[in-house]
């Protein structure tokens, strides 16, 4: 009896016992933070209206990690984005010590430094420099393996720039270098011949997610593929991007730090790049348009108005994690 007796004491103590509170299962959902995320997410699905092709975006605070996305994982051909994964395999090279800035390699039967190709391939997506560092790489698989060995995931290279555009060419068009297409066209002439190819746009070859791209800008930022030193020369170019100046730049605040890369290409509009917060935090980008009819003025400015409306979310957001 006396040992019924004790079994019923303790079996009430449990019972009467208080329930858990819900900071017992974890952290407690920040009712603000969730009230900005959705904005966020609302404005990115607004900005996708815009179209009648497809948008992906995908942005991250490169301090806590935390991600937001729209259509972030759909494959988009990276059109000139992919110079960035090009850029990165010949720096680790530099790193390796198997290459130095200084040597020449040869663009249209010239000799050209690699430093210098490495700056017209970033900042005016020249595309023979492009190939020139491509070949020196060891042609694209060799970036494709460097990529996959970064473990950047949702990132293929095929082709080198020559190849990828034969691929893409639409009958009755040519292509040349964004920074020519962009200053030597009127706003007509460039959405003449910037039609969607949907078959390109389909094609698994030489494309990235959203995520994907962040990932690695990500990892060259924050130096889990290149040296310091090396990371800081990649993206010290990449600020001075001079294409796409209508892109994720175009609306942000005066003065705002970011290292980006563009990309254009039968309906195509990307761009990609890392953000400097005046407080010095940061975030990663990447905006894809695709299989757009209505021009590039529009495609540029769904990137402007993401890349300031995420500005404005990491900018501003409360505290991410409690209440």
């Amino acid at each position: 009896m006396p040992r019924l007796r004790t079994k019923l004491i303790a079996f009430l103590g449990l019972f009467l016992a208080p329930l858990p509170t819900a900071d017992a299962f974890g952290p407690r959902p920040n009712p603000v933070q969730q009230s900005a995320e959705a904005r966020l997410m609302a404005e990115f699905a607004r900005f996708a209206t815009l179209t009648d092709g497809t948008v992906g975006i995908a942005v991250r605070d490169l301090g806590t990690g935390e991600t937001l996305a729209y259509n972030g994982d759909t494959l988009f051909p990276m059109a000139s984005t992919y110079k960035v994964a090009v850029a990165a395999k010949i720096l680790s090279l530099l790193d390796a010590g198997s290459l130095s800035l200084e040597e020449q390699l040869p663009r249209l039967g010239r000799p050209v430094p690699v430093r210098t190709l490495l700056e017209m391939s970033l900042t005016l997506s020249d595309n023979d420099a492009t190939d020139a560092l491509v070949a020196r790489a060891g042609g694209p698989q060799a970036v494709n393996d460097w990529v996959h060995a970064a473990g950047i995931k949702g990132l293929r290279v095929d082709s080198n720039t020559r190849d990828l555009l034969a691929r893409a060419k639409v009958p009755g068009t040519g292509f040349g270098d964004e920074a020519a297409m962009e200053s030597g066209l009127s706003s007509a002439q460039r959405d003449a011949r910037d039609m969607p190819n949907i078959g390109f746009a389909a094609d698994p070859r030489d494309t990235a997610t959203p995520r994907a791209m962040d990932d690695l800008l990500g990892a060259i930022r924050q130096g889990r593929v290149l040296q310091p030193q090396t990371s800081a020369l990649m993206l010290s170019i990449m600020e001075r991007c001079k294409t796409g100046k209508a892109r994720l730049r175009a609306m942000l605040p005066p003065g705002t730090r970011i290292a980006h890369k563009t990309g254009t290409l039968n309906g195509l509009g990307n761009d990609t790049g890392i953000v400097t917060l005046p407080d010095g935090r940061m975030f990663v980008i990447t905006v894809f348009v695709m299989k757009d009819h209505r021009g590039h003025e529009m495609r540029d400015r769904i990137m402007a108005e993401a890349a300031r409306a995420a500005y404005d979310y990491f900018l501003f957001a409360p505290d991410r994690h409690t209440a």
